[in-house]
């Protein structure tokens, strides 16, 4: 926070060169924010884009009180949900209770490449996709995720049950055309 300190005053006084390198130093890591919670890299760049947008219009406000990337990363966040927020209404959302799916991990997820794990998560139905990531990723409760997307909490679970049994599927998927190809 210390180090910071100082970028975020130059940042809130407007200086371009500070906000530049603020930029540089958060846009990598909160584009991969982004693209967790879209279908392209053109919706992630968009969001990126209102994110920082958001963040430097707000910087005044940031008291220090959490890490900087941290808080950042919270901008993206609501960003990219607000952002689905107006999408999701076209997207069904079940409600379906005690849905049990089990989630064996034949294949351990150590074993993707980011790029493949990201790709897997993108092809999620969207209401699957977010909230998945705020679950599995971010670490909301169902219930947190049930006020922030207006859904009901067994919405939320379900979505979530589903979006891994959707990536189950995706991984068995894989490991086939793995030993296909090894035995080609």
């Amino acid at each position: 926070m210390l180090e910071y300190k100082e970028l975020v005053a130059a940042c809130v006084k407007g200086e371009r060169v500070a906000q530049k390198n603020l930029y540089d130093t958060f846009a990598k890591r909160m584009y991969v924010v982004c693209l967790r919670y879209t279908k392209s890299q053109q919706e992630a760049e968009d969001i990126l884009q209102d994110s920082f947008i958001k963040v430097f219009k707000n910087l005044k406000g940031y008291r220090g009180e959490s890490r900087l990337d941290f808080w950042i990363k919270r901008i993206v966040i609501n960003t990219a949900l607000n952002s689905l927020r107006k999408k999701l209404y076209m997207y069904p959302m079940v409600d379906i209770e005690d849905i049990k799916h089990e989630f064996h991990q034949s294949k351990v997820l150590s074993d993707f490449r980011m790029e493949e794990l990201l790709a897997m998560i993108q092809e999620l139905p969207t209401g699957c996709q977010t909230v998945f990531n705020l679950f599995a990723i971010e670490g909301y409760s169902h219930k947190e995720i049930a006020e922030t997307l207006g859904v009901s909490e067994g919405t939320s679970k379900s979505q979530f049950s589903r979006a891994k049994k959707l990536l189950q599927e995706k991984i068995a998927e894989e490991e086939k055309a793995e030993r296909y190809e090894r035995f080609k």
